[in-house]
């Protein structure tokens, strides 16, 4: 009858973790060490109606997956069991991933440091006192530690760092962080990976704004006009600079001679008299004078730079 349970239990697991995997698109891969179960339990009340939160054995959660790999190949089992290692477990999205990972970080719990674990952070003590009595010397004196005894408690020489991040911490750094009562650590659910649509990536993609991506769109068309232009191959990136740069040869041209157009009446005007111009900008700009002369002083340079190059190429 036993084996029977058993086995109900597993496959509504299994049932459980694909219906969940088909009715959420958004699901934030957790890593859960060192989360105790008090802390759990909060984080399923405070996700309650926003997120569910489903941990499981690894062996579970492969098999489940493997299982439905032909079913739904859409789903993207295949990448999810490379991931499924270690102590992870899955939050399936209602609301956006960005107030479900707010939340995670702002329900974090303090610990001690512990023999043995990686340190994620740096801990330093100050010189000074340290609020411990002579007793406890021996431990300092242990960690080479410079101490001296003022008042009836031990003080610190110079600042010394514990923990350093990536560093194990040892038993000697438990003991007195215990001592001073200093909880370093915290912990949370950390987010991994993220799953969507299918598809796997690092939790930094998340981190991506619209800027960003903007910036980098920009950065890469300007890399192709760039190559456009030198390799002389026209592209629509590189076409409003070849206009651009035709429209100067076009422009240098004109202004040397008896002719004009609409598109070069200003420019024309400009250098019969540059000195109109700054008159007529200094009322507007006020106190800014200085930055105007200076401004069509490039001009007529910019100006004279390009006669001195033009090659009469009306597309280069």
């Amino acid at each position: 009858m036993a084996p029977l349970k058993l086995i109900q239990k597993k496959n509504k697991y299994f049932a459980k973790l694909i219906d969940l995997f088909q009715t959420h698109e958004n699901v934030l891969i957790v890593h859960a060490d060192f989360v105790g179960s008090k802390q759990m339990q909060n984080i399923r009340i405070g996700l309650r109606g926003k997120a569910v939160v489903l941990m499981g054995k690894n062996t579970m959660i492969r098999t489940a997956l493997r299982q439905r790999f032909e079913e739904f190949p859409e789903l993207g089992f295949e990448g999810l069991v490379d991931i499924v290692k270690g102590n992870i477990g899955f939050i399936f999205c209602k609301c956006p991933m960005d107030d479900v990972r707010e939340f995670l970080a702002e329900n974090k719990v303090p610990a001690g440091a512990k023999a043995g674990v990686i340190s994620n952070c740096d801990v330093e003590l100050a010189a000074g006192a340290t609020g411990l009595d002579p007793s406890s010397t021996n431990l300092f004196q242990a960690l080479n530690i410079a101490t001296k005894i003022v008042k009836g408690q031990i003080e610190l020489v110079t600042a010394v760092k514990i923990l350093q991040v990536g560093k194990k911490v040892t038993m000697s750094d438990q003991v007195l962080l215990q001592k001073l009562n200093i909880m370093p650590f915290f912990y949370s659910l950390r987010v991994l990976m993220v799953y969507q649509k299918g598809a796997v990536f690092d939790v930094a993609v998340l981190d991506i704004t619209d800027d960003i991506l903007m910036q980098k769109w920009s950065t890469g068309v300007s890399y192709v006009a760039a190559m456009s232009r030198e390799m002389g191959v026209p592209t629509e990136a590189s076409l409003p600079h070849a206009i651009g740069g035709a429209f100067k040869n076009v422009a240098a041209l004109v202004g040397e001679l008896d002719y004009t157009f609409p598109q070069v009446e200003t420019i024309k005007a400009f250098l019969a008299d540059p000195s109109a111009f700054a008159c007529a900008a200094a009322p507007a700009a006020g106190g800014a004078g200085g930055a105007t002369a200076a401004v069509a002083a490039a001009a007529v340079v910019e100006e004279e730079e390009e006669e001195e190059e033009m090659d009469f190429d009306l597309f280069g």
